[in-house]
């Protein structure tokens, strides 16, 4: 596995495309325990992502990482805007002077200050129904196994029988039991679009 900038470019070039598919259906899952609008949210800030990207054409994986973050930021509403912002803004800095990320163990490392940048903005643990309960078990699985497209959906899924602990769908108590978490399905998104380029040598 060897991620260079061309690769890192084709990964969240892919998860545009399937935010952009998906936005009805984030926003379907959205509705019950939020405002309805997360897939709408997300799709605003990939085109946002697509039209800075060919802007400021970044030749760096650090680089392009800063652009995703900054049009997460500036046009994604409510948490998952901050959330996402902040994770790409650690992997940013986590990948300056990085070329190629040349092992699992060292992509690893990198996914892990995303994770403490949403964590860190966000104050969730694993458990408590939100995109944390993804990216922890992506990270985990990387760590010990091969990550899968079922480990990701599996972690997704299991959202479902979560009561929300954070953000307005925790205002709904056990009410919010019973639905995934739309910020775990767009980060299955996210790692969804990966998983080619982790099986390339």
């Amino acid at each position: 596995m060897i991620l260079t900038v061309t690769e890192i470019q084709a990964w969240l070039s892919d998860f545009t495309k399937m935010i952009e598919e998906s936005k009805e259906y984030l926003s379907e899952l959205d509705t019950p325990i939020g405002d309805g609008d997360h897939g709408n949210n997300m799709n605003r800030g990939v085109i946002e992502y697509k039209s800075a990207f060919e802007t400021k054409k970044p030749t760096t994986i650090s680089d392009t990482f800063k652009v995703l973050s900054m049009a997460l930021i500036s046009k994604v509403g409510g948490a998952s805007g901050p959330l996402y912002g902040s994770a790409f803004m650690n992997l940013t800095k986590a990948t300056k002077n990085i070329e190629e990320i040349t092992s699992k163990e060292q992509l690893v490392t990198i996914l892990e200050t995303g994770l403490t940048g949403i964590q860190t903005r966000g104050k969730a643990e694993p458990g408590d129904k939100t995109m944390v309960d993804v990216w922890y078990t992506v990270i985990e699985k990387m760590k010990n196994t091969d990550l899968s497209k079922e480990s990701i959906l599996i972690a997704k899924e299991q959202t479902k029988q979560m009561q929300a602990k954070k953000g307005r769908a925790s205002y709904l108590g056990e009410r919010s039991i019973g639905h995934i978490d739309p910020g775990a399905a767009s980060s299955a998104l996210l790692f969804q679009s990966l998983l080619p380029y982790l099986e390339k040598d």
